[in-house]
Order: structure tokens, then C-alpha cells, then sequence
């Protein structure tokens, strides 16, 4: 790891903060599958193609979280059983309503960021610039659409703080 000029016992810290939020993005890439394949109603052409969006950005960042690990000189979490055990968020029922698996997603955001953040500061502790710049933009990507399905669940005009 030399080539890194990185402390490897802090590595060590950051690559299982890293295999957590993989876990993680494994569980909601699942879900958002789930929610695409069943939704239904008023809001399946808007839900159906927004989910496939968030699928298909999780499965990148899926990616990229292993090769970030891989980089560090570590192995990735790559069993669904170890995901299960490790993972902040937990599989969901497809006989939900389309509020609901909004609901759930933000629910998972928040999941997500938090973990996020514990990369963030695991990274930071060890000098380890290239984790936290791509935790960094996930966080700021997941805050943004957060706000979009927020925003799409309210029934009437949201209020801002005025500032």
C-alpha cells in the first residue's frame, strides 16, 4: 500500500466503514428492483421510470464503492448473507403503495447518508483524500434527490425557511 502513501491500520478502519455502505447500496439497489418491478396506480409512469434512474445509479456506486475498497488493497463484501448482517437498511415487502415506497427510499436516504458520513470521517482520520472525495459527491447527489422525492410526496407548496 506504499504507493498510497496511506496508514494501513486506518485503511483498515475506512475499508469497514466502505463495506458497510456497500452492504447498504447492494439492500436499496434491491428494493428499487422490487419498487420498479411493482409498482402500480396513478403514479406508475412517473415511480416506474424514477425507480429504474435510482436503480441504475446504485448499481454504479455499487461498483465504484468495490473498487474503491479493491484500491485500498482490501476485499469487498461480496455474499448477499454478509450484506444482510451488516447492512443499515433491511429488505422491504413489495404489497406497498407508491407513498410508501417513496416513504421507504427517503427512509434508506437517511440510512445512507448517515453511513455516508461515518466513511467520511473514518477517511478523513486516516488522510484519505480519494474516499472522501467520492463519499463527498454521493452525499451531495442523495441529499439533491432526497429533496426531489420529498418534494414529489408533499400534497401542497412547501414552505422554506426564509433565511
Amino acid at each position: 500500500m506504499n504507493y498510497l502513501n496511506l496508514d494501513s491500520a486506518k485503511t483498515k478502519d475506512t475499508v469497514g466503514t466502505l463495506n458497510v455502505l456497500l452492504a447498504d447500496y447492494h439492500l436499496y439497489y434491491q428494493k428499487l428492483r422490487n419498487f420498479h418491478w411493482n409498482i402500480s396506480g396513478e403514479n406508475f409512469f412517473d415511480l416506474h421510470v424514477k425507480f429504474e434512474e435510482l436503480y441504475d445509479d446504485a448499481k454504479l456506486k455499487v461498483d465504484e464503492i468495490a473498487e474503491r475498497i479493491l484500491t485500498l488493497r482490501h476485499q469487498p463484501l461480496s455474499n448477499y448473507s454478509d450484506y444482510l448482517e451488516v447492512s443499515n437498511l433491511k429488505e422491504a415487502s413489495a404489497d406497498q403503495s407508491d407513498r410508501e415506497m417513496v416513504n421507504a427510499i427517503l427512509e434508506d436516504h437517511g440510512k445512507l447518508l448517515i453511513q455516508m458520513r461515518k466513511v467520511v470521517e473514518t477517511a478523513d482520520a486516516g488522510d484519505d483524500e480519494g474516499t472522501i472525495d467520492l463519499t463527498g459527491a454521493y452525499i451531495r447527489e442523495l441529499e439533491k434527490t432526497s429533496w426531489m422525492l420529498d418534494a414529489w410526496r408533499k400534497k401542497t407548496a412547501a414552505s422554506y425557511d426564509k433565511a
